[in-house]
């Protein structure tokens, strides 16, 4: 009988309405609803990917080749498998403008085109012509920002090394351009016919190709990558198919998404605290209500029953409304997202992420509130006569403790299930609850350090302090709630900020301190004296490097495939720069092993990236097989040494002796550190003399790194914000929750001589100290989580920026001055004697 009496006491319980609990249901909601909205977003997005992979690969599938073109039997093995194939080639290049006796340079990324291109998909341009009327001849099309950046307009003539080309359209869609990846430079497109004869295609040169294939409907694309894997992955080709035609943007989009996810459930973390706490006000309202049930015979299992059934109600509720908010807002957002977004998404309602949704909603339902409801037991029939009787224990019983834990790590497991980064899970519940016990402490901390302060000498007399650091150290006021919500919200903003600000640091202040002005690539041999007759009599330049350059894939560790040795370390997944030298380069620091005799005439040898190696599970002796346009070479390794890629100088994993890459065609890298008024100069010398030369400017690449870090910080930033606003939400249902206690201290206060300004100035003082302790705990907590993800994540440096941090401070006085104050006007209107009179 006990679940049916239980039932008919909560029905009756719910006829009074949602006064109380709407802190409850909006913590609930909005947390529910920025999970389940972030995952709609992601699934849509993924599911455009695999959809339309074909479009954003530009085939069904594609092989592609470093340094080289595809040989005879690739060709034959391609004509006889794919109804049509269309050739790619894919380089970086200088834009050259001469106008009016100025020459304008730009990078860009060229794409040289055959008239089968695009297999699937269309590129669009502006003005809306054919692709083949753009291209033909000597024609071109390239991005806005490149064509605007050089003052370009349709009919306009430039120069790709010593070729000249007509710039046609703007290109304004590429069907296969985030399939791409990330570039350096704006995109240009080109007919690689036309691109004979300009010098930058030579042998060695840094070029990719990619073949892709529009195979028949019923190929079956697993055993095709199989047999080509079989046939030419010792050739150095690399497979991808319409299966994920994006790989790089589908592992952003599912990491982005599963870590904006876990940012949503440290939000929810914040609204459980406000759902901890209405609960808990709630339940005290009712005391009477449960002391009557137990004078009339309830068994406390019969009230817990009762309220646990109220309150699931009630969260059910709270998870609906945040599933229809989480699936609409996209929805509604629709044509803004769609817009920003690189690749094709449908939004719609995704019934994945709205489950996980609730599923989170209704485990931190359940951790929260089963705490506050376990202490029902705790009240006694006498309540309903006097006061209190006794102490109320403070941690509920064993059996709920347990319960809680158990629903905790059922929490943390589903997170560490449904993100795909158990890891990165794992260690953001761990920083979660971590932030919640340092918190908790903290606020532990400032109540004694109230107390302590408001029997100073130095307050007395000044009334309105000495009240406000009393009740910030009472036990029944707000600091435990306030220092919880508000800090586990600023917390994350201030982790954000500090990450964000040091990498920002990183590359945009430390980075050109000890970096090259230029990077120089495809210099040719017989160019390199040239070159570097012109660098080193220019008082401007400070230094010069110079290295041979390969490209290479390593495909065997000791006879064994690499993948299968290093699994997918970045070192195995792609090409790697290689090079080759008699005697240790400059400033070399040889860790392990020796390096070759200058000269040493034997069989291969190589010496390897120290770091790299380690991680891979290199040892000195063993193989490794690099294949180097076309042609495998295997090379024991000699020695490690220390590469610093952090300096953005020239460093390679692999250096060989000299005698292992005899004959290869091959091209020089120079990179050069001169200064800012030099640099115009060198780049227009050596541009005019040896045009088939790419020059990078290291300050345009920061800068394209730093676009992508707006946007991820950006996205981040967001999910922090949504925290915030939960945190608020708490922060404001506190103030809410205390108004009773204030307009009972305010009537005391009148009734001992206080006027209405020493009230107010008391309640401002209340608040903004709770505000300060909050942001205080934040900057330190976010301040740690930033050293650890700037020191074990990202591998660098860490400064301690204090801008964000003063922000953080001063935002979360703002913030629960505002809240506090909020509520402050009816206790500041009340009459003492109506009060007084009423608490008799």
């Amino acid at each position: 009988m006990t679940l049916p009496v239980a039932a008919r006491i909560a029905r009756r319980e719910l006829r009074g309405g949602l006064r109380g609990f709407y802190v409850f249901l909006a913590c609930l909601a909005l947390g529910v609803a920025a999970i389940a909205a972030v995952g709609s977003v992601r699934e849509s997005i993924t599911a455009g990917l695999q959809r339309e992979g074909a479009v954003l690969l530009g085939g069904n599938a594609e092989m592609s080749f470093t340094y080289r073109y595809a040989e005879d039997a690739e060709r034959a093995w391609m004509a006889r498998t794919a109804e049509t194939v269309s050739e790619i080639v894919d380089f970086r290049s200088m834009v050259v403008v001469d106008r009016d006796g100025v020459t304008e340079r730009g990078l860009t990324q060229v794409k040289g085109v055959d008239g089968a291109y695009p297999l699937f998909g269309q590129v669009e341009l502006d003005p809306a012509v054919p692709l083949a009327d753009a291209l033909a001849g000597n024609g071109a099309v390239m991005e806005r920002v490149l064509a605007d950046r050089l003052g370009l307009r349709p009919g306009d003539t430039f120069r790709l090394g010593t070729g000249t080309y007509e710039f046609r359209a703007v290109l304004t869609r590429e069907p296969d351009g985030a399939g791409d990846g990330f570039g350096l430079g704006p995109r240009l497109i080109v007919r690689t016919q036309a691109l004979q004869g300009s010098g930058l295609l030579e042998p060695g040169t840094l070029f990719e190709t990619k073949y892709r294939l529009a195979l028949p409907p019923a190929a079956d694309l697993p055993a095709l990558e199989a047999e080509a894997e079989d046939r030419f992955a010792d050739n150095g080709m690399r497979w991808r198919d319409a299966r994920n035609g994006a790989p790089g943007m589908t592992r952003f989009v599912e990491r982005l998404g599963s870590f904006l996810v876990l940012v949503g459930l440290a939000g929810l973390a914040v609204g459980g605290v406000g759902v901890s706490a209405a609960v808990r006000a709630y339940l005290e309202g009712k005391t009477a209500v449960i002391a009557t049930l137990k004078t009339l015979g309830a068994e406390s299992r019969t009230i817990l029953a009762a309220y646990l059934i109220q309150i699931g109600a009630l969260a059910a509720l709270g998870i609906v409304i945040g599933l229809v908010l989480g699936a609409l807002l996209p929805l509604a957002f629709a044509p803004l997202i769609q817009a920003q977004l690189p690749v094709p998404a449908e939004i719609g309602i995704a019934p994945g992420p709205l489950a996980e949704a609730a599923l989170y909603g209704v485990l931190t339902a359940l951790v929260f509130t089963l705490w506050p409801l376990a202490r029902t037991e705790e009240v006694r029939a006498g309540a309903l006569f006097r006061d209190a009787v006794g102490r109320t224990r403070v941690w509920p019983r064993p059996r709920y403790l347990v319960a809680i834990l158990a629903l905790a790590g059922a929490l943390i497991g589903v997170a560490a299930w449904f993100s795909g980064v158990p890891a990165l899970a794992l260690w953001s519940a761990f920083g979660i609850l971590a932030a919640l016990g340092v918190l908790v402490l903290a606020a532990v901390a400032l109540r004694w350090g109230a107390r302590r302060a408001a029997r100073a000498r130095i307050v007395r007399g000044r009334t309105a302090l000495r009240l406000a650091l009393g009740a910030v150290g009472g036990p029944a006021g707000e600091t435990t709630s306030v220092v919880l919500s508000l800090g586990l919200g600023l917390s994350i903003l201030a982790a954000v900020g500090q990450i964000d600000a040091n990498l920002r640091s990183a590359i945009s202040q430390e980075l050109p301190e000890i970096a090259p002005s230029y990077y120089i690539v495809d210099i040719q041999p017989n160019q390199l004296d040239g070159v570097l007759d012109r660098l080193q009599g220019d008082a401007g330049v400070s230094k010069v490097q110079t290295a041979p350059m390969l490209r290479g894939i390593i495909t065997r560790i000791n006879g064994q495939p690499a993948r299968e040795v290093a699994g997918d370390h970045w070192v195995v997944t792609g090409d790697r720069g290689v090079t080759y030298a008699a005697t240790p380069p400059e400033g070399t620091i040889v860790n392990g092993g020796e390096w070759w005799p200058a000269n040493y005439d034997g069989p291969p040898v190589m010496s390897f990236s120290d770091e790299e190696a380690e991680e891979i599970g290199l040892k000195l002796g063993d193989d490794v097989t690099v294949n180097i346009l076309g042609r495998d070479i295997t090379a024991k390794v000699t020695s490690f040494r220390d590469v610093d890629f952090s300096t953005a100088g020239i460093g390679f994993v692999i250096a060989m002796n000299p005698g292992a890459l005899q004959g290869a065609p091959h091209t020089h890298i120079a990179t050069i550190y001169a200064e800012p008024q030099a640099e115009a100069a060198i780049l227009r010398d050596l541009a005019s003399a040896y045009p088939n030369i790419t020059a990078i400017r290291v300050r345009d690449a920061i800068d394209r790194v730093a676009e992508v870090l707006d946007g991820l910080a950006a996205a981040i930033a967001y999910g922090a914000a949504a925290t915030l606003v939960t945190g608020l939400i708490v922060l404001i249902g506190a103030a809410a929750a205390g108004e009773r206690a204030r307009v009972f201290e305010a009537a005391v206060l009148k009734t001992v001589g206080a006027v209405r300004g020493q009230v107010l100035a008391y309640f401002a003082l209340r608040s903004a100290l709770l505000g300060v302790a909050a942001g205080s705990v934040a900057i330190v907590a976010g301040g740690v989580a930033g050293w650890a993800v700037m020191e074990f994540v990202m591998m660098g440096g860490y400064a301690f920026e204090p801008v964000s941090a003063l922000a953080i401070v001063l935002g979360g006085a703002l913030a629960t001055l505002a809240a506090g104050l909020g509520f402050a006007w009816r206790p500041l209107a009340a009459r003492p004697a109506r009060v007084l009179r009423a608490r008799e």
